[in-house]
């Protein structure tokens, strides 16, 4: 007879979602996983911090944290909701999803911890690539809202970059 899951154990199971946009790294690991509730009757209650209000991918994370949570033990049915408090900033993607990030070609944000935005940005950009922070950034808009287009002006290998927030 299978145990039946805890809250712990379906946020672990979410390690297994990805980000539909970036799959090399888990909608757990961007930092997106805010609180998990198991009731008595089976249904998970998770919410979702969206990295970016207008994303185009929350329908895609709300259906397959549905479907992977769905096969825990002791789930009968899950209920997603996007919630903007806590709102979701960089400074909640982890090391493992930096690191992640990074071996993408994707440059992580870098850490706020409270700093003004403005002297965040101000920071030299990384290459994802070579490690070189001869970067230009080329575009602040990138595919997405949330991220940037930078070149290294060393290996010339164009890199997205996740904006600070």
């Amino acid at each position: 007879m299978s145990m039946v899951s805890s809250a712990e154990q379906l946020r672990l199971a979410l390690s297994e979602v990805v980000d539909p946009e970036i799959p090399a790294v888990s909608i757990l690991d961007m930092g997106m996983v805010g609180e998990i509730q198991l009731s008595e009757a089976g249904t998970a209650l998770v919410e979702i911090l969206p990295t970016f209000s207008g994303c185009p991918a929350l329908p895609i994370i709300a259906a397959n944290v549905r479907e992977r949570l769905s096969r825990e033990p002791g789930v009968r049915s899950v209920e997603v909701s996007f919630v903007f408090d806590p709102i979701w900033t960089s400074d909640r993607i982890s090391d493992e999803g930096r690191n992640r990030l990074r071996e993408f070609g994707i440059a992580p944000a870098p850490l706020t911890r409270g700093r003004p935005l403005r002297m965040v940005q101000a920071q030299s950009v990384a290459c994802p690539f070579c490690g070189s922070t001869r970067t230009v950034m080329e575009n602040l808009f990138g595919p997405t809202p949330c991220r940037s287009i930078y070149r290294c002006v060393d290996c010339r290998n164009p890199f997205e970059r996740f904006k600070a927030l």
